[in-house]
């Protein structure tokens, strides 16, 4: 009896607090019904949403109610907004287009460079692999400028600007990002409107002014839904100095990093289109922490040679039998460094003749025990 009581009683220890902590939120927050009060006049871009019929009006509620009910991701956006929107609404601005399509950056990846879709749209503003090339993206095996808050808002400028010169009007340029611009024109020839809200379109279009719509609102006046952040709650606006830098081979992230006396971690956050572990040959223009850039290049000209001068490799000439974990046993490597240095996907196939590069890290025994290193020019 005594275990049984003190169970119950360790419950409900353990859920009281709880309720009465969210019985004291709660009263903070509107209720959902109250939330619903929105301004009798509603515009995306300056043009009118006509929010007096019924059916618009419960679409648009709809989404609000769905945006209000995960506000653990409310307050993700609200958090992230004075890190990124400030490039965004200044770029908005020099290329003179309104400043409400900063909300579909929102609506599309809540502010994260890596957020991909189903379709496999990627970064801030969810580019199709094809749409983001042909605005300009570069988008190979080393870099994925989908990922790249300035590249990616000037690439969705510039498309949401052809799609408001071909359409007429943002609400539906808005509209044929999400869905392509072919798909919509389609419906407005077929339907005979080019009216976003009277048009018949699919799922995830109809619903798409009308959560660009709700983070609108929510982001406008967070305080109205609920959403009570002070100044320290915010995460910090994003700071760096930004550099020009030429490559004469793949360069290790983690000399660039050493050279702006930072981490790998950083320069990868600051420059999330960077794939992989190297930054590739050619040139670049890169991010690295706030005032690191004074004498950057002449330390990173520095550790570049010693790298390169300094560096304990050797080429390993695959014989047959081989297969990459023998391999990375054999040298005592971790697998996944084999993978790293040579650019390989696990499922690669490997064949007898191929060169691998491989890492000595130190050891003398390797080259008596393998035969890799020494005299042998074949195999350095």
């Amino acid at each position: 009896m005594k275990l049984r009581f003190f169970f119950l009683l360790g419950i409900v220890l353990l859920f009281l607090p709880s309720a009465y902590g969210e019985e004291l939120e709660g009263k903070r927050f509107p209720s959902l019904i109250s939330s619903l009060d929105v301004p009798a006049q509603l515009d995306f871009c300056e043009e009118r949403v006509p929010i007096e019929i019924q059916g618009i009006k419960e679409r648009f509620e709809k989404e609000l109610l769905l945006s209000l009910w995960d506000r653990p991701q409310v307050i993700l956006w609200l958090k992230r907004v004075p890190r990124y929107m400030p490039y965004i609404e200044s770029m908005l601005k020099e290329n003179n287009v309104p400043d409400d399509l900063k909300y579909i950056a929102i609506a599309e990846s809540a502010l994260r460079p890596h957020v991909s879709s189903k379709r496999a749209a990627i970064g801030f503003w969810q580019f199709m692999k094809d749409t983001g090339r042909k605005y300009g993206l570069i988008i190979n095996e080393h870099v994925d400028e989908r990922r790249n808050l300035f590249a990616s808002t000037g690439a969705a400028i510039r498309y949401l600007k052809d799609l408001h010169e071909k359409l007429g009007s943002w609400t539906l340029a808005a509209a044929a990002y999400n869905m392509g611009e072919q798909g919509l024109e389609a419906e407005i020839l077929e339907q005979g409107t080019d009216n976003y809200y009277h048009l018949y379109l699919p799922s995830e279009t109809q619903r798409f002014i009308f959560r660009i719509l709700s983070v609108k609102l929510i982001v406008s006046n967070p305080e109205q839904y609920g959403f009570y952040l002070s100044e320290g709650d915010f995460y910090p606006p994003l700071e760096f100095d930004r550099i020009n830098l030429t490559c004469s081979h793949d360069t290790p992230i983690r000399i660039i990093a050493e050279a702006a006396k930072t981490h790998f971690k950083a320069i990868k956050h600051l420059n999330p289109e960077i794939r992989g572990h190297y930054l590739g040959q050619g040139s670049h223009t890169i991010l690295i922490p706030k005032a690191s850039s004074q004498d950057f290049h002449h330390q990173y000209h520095k550790l570049f040679q010693q790298w390169l001068t300094s560096k304990k490799e050797a080429i390993y000439i695959v014989k047959a039998g081989d297969n990459l974990s023998l391999i990375a046993d054999r040298f005592k490597v971790p697998l996944a460094a084999l993978l790293i240095w040579n650019k390989l996907d696990l499922r690669a196939a490997i064949y007898p003749g191929d060169r691998l590069i491989i890492y000595r890290m130190g050891s003398e025994s390797m080259e008596a025990d393998t035969g890799i290193g020494g005299e042998e020019e074949d195999n350095l």
